[in-house]
């Protein structure tokens, strides 16, 4: 048999290698146009920032090296340049040479990948303009930055890339202003999370323009599209991706709604013997059921690995993603996994969420504060999603919830699991427990949480409230949400008597602990409507100034 593959990054030597561990007999075979082959992208971001000093860190395996250890035939700078699936030949292009000839398989490997999205921005193509997407872009960055010496840069786009680039030039004394066109960074963060991002960017002199959009790309910077002028002796163009899939189209093989490449759960395609892996396809949400393009590095080995076996006579299944991903921006990683509040809610769930702060292990231990929002369906209890931000700890968290919503854990599972403690590694109740606990609490004791998006329409609907202040009269001093009256814990039940029970009572504390402490409160008295601000003043506060932006 032989068994052709085109792509030879994660998704593609994957398929190859594994195919081979199953099967010594057959023929194996990768195209791949570009010069590098199986190379860590993720890491690209750190060798232009220096934290990464020798270039093959990143690209270990050569050709030679697959030839050797799996006897594997990979031809780099070859582009596969038609398809026939009717009589299972591919046309290449040595590009070294220009040289077309035909191939034939048995069974096909599409592992194409993704490419850099590039707007169509007026002087998008000049030499100071790129994009980051493999090697090459890598090293065409690196000498400029080495011939030219630029001292400021732009970023367009805050994904995962584009903030990894932001601390990556900053740290070789490059000033960073990073351009977004939504009115938050970090697309993929609810609004309210965002914005610790956004803080933390400004904390080290990033300059943050957000609902900006850049018209035309000059020689010394952009213009936007209200004709303010931004200064950048270099762009970098970090606007997301999409499926490489023009070969596959050619070849008859069907793309879904989001334009990648449809596979089943074998990787297998339209196409009988023609299967596809990697960026290039769509995989399918572990909650949802529903197709997703998420292109990341680790879901392109896993579904290499499914490719290859199926392709050698095995059966493994893919059982979906959560869109799960982390990226370290300066002194603050930033997680999530499953659904957003917003992409819940668009979905049709009936949502509770929870903004959790809690240190990563005891300030004695040098813990670090995390703030975890998490997302719920009321109906079911179970867990829908979850974001992390924070300096430490926040990686073995989100592994943890990831674990908890792929096997289907209700909220109130969390408190529940025998998680590993000593003050070197976590608190006593670890703060995944905590946001069990909490959920559990608003879905089935009637403790109800309250986001500052549904304050701000309580207030708009003309119904009757009141907002407790449950902190020290010293907190309430400094700062306070508009409107509050402080009732402190300590004496709150003094109050009870000048209260009404008939209006909504929403309470609050700094972080959300105390407020719900003067919500129990005022439920064992009989208070019928009562709401404790998710995350207390911190995160009030935050997106009260966001609510004034906007």
């Amino acid at each position: 048999m032989r068994i052709i593959v085109i792509g030879a990054v994660a998704a593609g030597t994957s398929a190859a290698a594994k195919a081979r561990r199953n099967d010594e007999d057959s023929e194996i075979v990768i195209y791949e146009k570009d010069q590098d082959i199986s190379y860590s992208g993720c890491g690209m971001p750190y060798f232009i920032g220096g934290e990464v000093e020798d270039k093959e860190e990143l690209t270990p395996r050569d050709p030679e090296f697959f030839k050797k250890k799996y006897n594997i035939d990979i031809h780099i700078s070859h582009e596969v340049i038609d398809l026939d699936t009717s009589s299972k030949t591919i046309r290449v292009k040595n590009l070294s040479n220009n040289e077309i000839f035909e191939d034939y398989y048995d069974r096909l490997v599409i592992a194409t990948g993704a490419v850099s999205v590039m707007p169509p921005i007026e002087g998008i193509h000049q030499k100071h303009v790129f994009a980051l997407r493999n090697i090459q872009d890598m090293l065409k960055i690196t000498g400029f930055i080495d011939s030219n010496k630029p001292k400021s840069a732009i970023i367009i786009g805050s994904g995962f890339i584009g903030l990894e680039l932001c601390e990556n030039l900053k740290n070789i004394g490059i000033d960073i202003t990073l351009i977004e066109m939504l009115d938050q960074v970090t697309p993929g963060l609810d609004a309210d999370m965002a914005t610790y991002v956004e803080e933390h960017l400004i904390e080290k002199d990033v300059k943050v323009m957000l609902s900006a959009r850049v018209e035309t790309i000059l020689e010394d910077g952009v213009k936007l599209q209200n004709g303010q002028m931004v200064h950048g002796d270099m762009i970098v163009v970090a606007t997301g991706v999409k499926p490489e899939v023009t070969l596959a189209k050619a070849g008859g093989i069907a793309t879904g709604e989001s334009g990648a490449i449809i596979v089943d759960q074998r990787m297998e395609t339209n196409i009988t013997d023609v299967y596809a892996c990697g960026d290039c396809i769509e995989q399918y949400h572990v909650v949802t059921g529903k197709p997703v393009f998420r292109p990341l590095g680790s879901t392109a080995n896993k579904t290499g690995r499914i490719a290859g076996e199926n392709i050698s006579g095995g059966h493994l299944l893919f059982r979906g993603i959560l869109g799960t991903g982390i990226f370290k921006v300066f002194d603050l990683a930033v997680a999530q996994t499953g659904l957003s509040e917003k992409e819940a809610k668009a979905l049709g769930y009936s949502v509770v969420v929870s903004h959790n702060i809690k240190p990563s292990k005891p300030f004695y231990m040098g813990g670090k504060e995390l703030v975890i929002k998490a997302i719920a369906d009321k109906i079911t209890g179970k867990l829908l999603g979850v974001q992390i931000i924070g300096e430490d700890g926040v990686d073995k968290r989100l592994d943890v919830f990831v674990t908890a919503i792929t096997y289907g854990a209700k909220a109130e599972d969390l408190f529940h699991l025998d998680l590993g403690y000593a003050p070197p590694f976590s608190i006593t109740k670890d703060p995944v427990m905590y946001t069990g606990m909490i959920l559990d609490n608003a879905i089935h004791k009637e403790r109800r949480l309250m986001t500052i998006d549904e304050l701000e329409k309580l207030k708009a609907s003309g119904k009757p409230y009141k907002i407790i202040d449950a902190r020290i009269p010293k907190q309430f001093e400094k700062k306070h949400v508009a409107g509050a009256i402080n009732m402190p814990h300590e004496n709150f039940r003094l109050h009870l008597k000048d209260l009404d029970k008939e209006i909504i009572i929403i309470t609050y504390c700094n972080k959300g602990t105390t407020g719900n402490a003067v919500q129990n409160i005022l439920m064992n008295h009989g208070f019928k409507e009562v709401y404790n601000i998710s995350g207390g003043h911190k995160t009030a506060e935050k997106n009260i100034k966001k609510h004034k932006k906007n």
